[in-house]
């Protein structure tokens, strides 16, 4: 198997591209192919990526103010979208969201409600909310701006998000899917065996060794694990110029 020496480390890239903007890249991607579908993205960065996949690569994505109104590039609302119509969407498959995960695990189990045992939780987090219907019932991604072994975990202490192995084993993985998550140190997908978590690439600068040390499971790894790719110079201005202006991105992921 080859992987990346822990030594290697690699330019910046076009334009000097950040590791913030890699991971907007990055997350832009999931929505890769989408088509007409409405992304529900959840927190800056994964808001970028959106925005500017719909911009370049996606333009037939449905970005939403939020709340309750479908709204162009530049914020300005086209349309109403009432809650049961929203339903219908994540019931019927056409929404892809980008979730948080205070934990998730080698399958993809994500948990947002509490840290230790549910009965008596060391900390109380968001809560269940829709983890359960997105991952059952539309594409859902996963971004996490800090990479390390408490949140990925071998066992979540609580499921929110459904995981491979539990979908299957409970008969609903007909409409499961989980693209792809993002941290700021690579991509991952589902790839490996039994649909166990792999490292899919490695943001630059970044070597396997230092995701395995910041990861609580045995990744598995495909023969060469490549880097994500490189942002176009359009793309770069778009997200500095257009959509991150104000330098947002570099707060959330630093490096």
């Amino acid at each position: 198997m080859t992987t990346t020496p822990a030594g290697t480390d690699r330019s910046t890239g076009t334009g000097g591209a950040t590791r913030a903007e890699y991971c907007v890249i990055a997350c832009a991607e999931a929505w890769r192919g989408d088509g007409e579908v409405l992304a529900s993205p959840m927190g800056l960065i994964p808001s970028f990526g959106a925005r500017l996949a719909k911009r370049t690569f996606s333009p037939d994505l449905l970005l939403t103010d939020g709340e309750a109104m479908l709204v162009g590039l530049d914020g300005t609302p086209e349309g109403w979208l009432p809650y049961r119509r929203h339903l219908a969407m994540v019931t019927g498959g056409r929404r892809h969201v980008m979730m948080g995960a205070s934990q998730i695990d080698r399958f993809g189990n994500q948990n947002i409600s509490c840290i230790g045992d549910w009965e008596r939780p060391a900390r109380q987090l968001l809560g269940v909310r829709g983890a359960p219907v997105n991952t059952l019932n539309n594409p859902v991604s996963y971004w996490i701006p800090k990479h390390s072994a408490r949140v990925f975990v071998e066992r979540v202490d609580m499921v929110c998000g459904v995981g491979h192995d539990r979908a299957a084993e409970a008969g609903v993985a007909r409409f499961h899917r989980l693209p792809r998550v993002v941290s700021d140190l690579g991509v991952f997908d589902f790839a490996g065996p039994g649909h166990s978590m792999r490292l899919a690439s490695l943001h630059p600068g970044v070597t396997v060794e230092q995701v395995r040390a910041a990861t609580g499971f045995e990744l598995a790894l495909p023969e060469e694990v490549p880097y994500t790719r490189e942002p176009t110079e359009e793309e770069l201005r778009l997200i500095r110029e257009v959509i991150d202006p104000q330098g947002l991105r570099e707060r959330e992921v630093r490096g």
